[in-house]
């Protein structure tokens, strides 16, 4: 199909990128089923290449006629653009590593068999009298991209993620886990971890906001690394609106973080070429502390005279469609916080009085450069007093630098956790860090 669309494009050069879904997704909330969902679409994106003027169109019209259509609009559009003086061309082919993210049971879940899952989560929610709510999706994913010079690569990878909320009348708990092998979902041990944190957290008394030690979870920890890794993307490194903006080099961090992006690690949700069909690479993001690299494409690779590390994006971007791609840029889809050696026991016993987050909420950034981001505890958080847990506190608002507080990195967590991040997943453990300012107090 994509050769076909090759073929009806009369400019020197011609890229067409498949992106299809076949999702589906049970909903639950007040401890019943209440929605079974389903998606699927096959689109295509098409660019042309008149010299350095470059035109963009997408359709999900997959007839002839219609990619005709949409290869004439790109066409056309290029005619009409000012020259692009960082347009590189299009890639030549190279060799991509065989990496498979596909099973087949994962694939052809039924609703049935998610309602069997989310049964369990809900039973056991009803029976501790809780209340649960979610969702449990899974899915395929296909990827093609095909160039007038020849260049083809195509992989189908399939996902499962289940995210549960589990509340009481003034307390909530939240866990969640996602894989491209659902059998890694473990959904009764996921119910039990949200029922535990709920009712764990009922009576939730108020505590005055100030710096306090922090022992984070994973899925707190996931916001950080995600706020963190998105910023990594050669676009905001080169214009100066990153944290790691002129830094590389430096000791931002801990020796005890170190990030980094692999497209190729089965461990995580692989993909092994970007959106123009550039074979990924690893990248160091920081190392032991130190910062490092940014991802590339080949336009911004070119910006440096480096090569692309294989984190394009489609030419137009349609995970967001109110963010413009070429604005957003490479960015890592495959981010991972490095493991260590402690567990939550040995961080909440080493911890004379502080605060136990589960996770982050409606988290901004309101300093790029810094890193400097405002949000909320949710879903479970606790006073750490003399090495244990005490009193639940009610959610506190904070205003922080994530670099600045991964420098106080006293501990990582032995276990990751991965979570779905749209698109993309991320891998974290959890952390313990000496210093996180809380500004602000809830009524919940």
């Amino acid at each position: 199909m994509l050769k076909r669309a090759l073929a009806f494009s009369s400019a020197q050069e011609t890229e067409a990128v498949l992106l299809g879904l076949e999702e589906q997704l049970t909903r639950f909330a007040n401890n019943i089923i209440h929605q079974h969902v389903a998606e699927t679409n096959h689109h295509v994106v098409i660019r042309a290449a008149l010299g350095q003027r470059v035109g963009v169109a997408a359709t999900n019209d997959l007839t002839d006629v219609g990619l005709e259509r949409a290869v004439e609009a790109a066409n056309a559009a290029a005619k009409l653009q000012a020259e692009n003086p960082d347009f590189p061309g299009l890639p030549a082919p190279a060799a991509v590593p065989e990496i498979a993210a596909f099973d087949e049971p994962t694939a052809g879940c039924s609703p049935a068999e998610r309602a069997r899952d989310v049964r369990q989560v809900c039973q056991r929610a009803e029976e501790r009298g809780c209340v649960a709510s979610g969702a449990f999706r899974t899915g395929v994913q296909e990827w093609a991209v095909a160039n007038s010079h020849g260049l083809f690569a195509y992989r189908p990878t399939t996902e499962a993620d289940l995210t549960t909320v589990v509340m009481t009348e003034d307390s909530s708990g939240f866990a969640a886990d996602a894989s491209w092998n659902m059998a890694e979902v473990d959904a009764v041990a996921l119910g039990e971890e949200a029922i535990d944190k709920a009712l764990r957290g009922r009576n939730p008394q108020p505590l005055e906001p100030a710096i306090y030690p922090v022992v984070l979870e994973t899925y707190a920890a996931h916001d950080i690394l995600e706020t963190l890794s998105i910023a990594a993307g050669a676009n905001a490194v080169q214009e100066g609106r990153s944290w790691m903006s002129g830094r590389r080099g430096e000791r931002l961090m801990s020796p005890l973080i170190s990030i980094w992006d692999d497209g190729l690690d089965v461990s995580g949700w692989p993909l092994p070429f970007d959106l123009e069909g550039v074979p990924r690479q690893r990248v160091d993001i920081v190392c032991d502390g130190v910062a490092g690299d940014a991802v590339y494409d080949r336009a911004r690779a070119a910006k440096e005279g480096k090569e692309s590390t294989g984190h394009a994006l489609p030419a137009t971007n349609p995970y967001n469609p109110w963010l413009n791609a070429s604005r957003l840029g490479p960015i890592p889809l495959h981010a991972f916080m490095g493991a260590g050696d402690s567990g939550l026991e040995e961080m909440i016993a080493t911890t004379e009085r502080g605060l136990y987050v589960t996770r982050f909420w409606y988290t901004r950034t309101v300093h790029p450069r810094e890193a400097v981001v405002t949000g909320m505890t949710r879903d479970g958080t606790f006073l750490i007093e003399h090495g244990e847990l005490t009193v639940p506190v009610r959610n506190l608002r904070f205003t922080q630098s994530y670099v600045e507080a991964l420098m106080g990195t006293e501990a990582v967590g032995r276990e990751s956790r991965r979570m779905w991040s749209d698109p993309g997943m991320c891998s974290a453990p959890a952390l313990k860090l000496t210093a996180f300012n809380f500004t602000g107090t809830t009524e919940f």
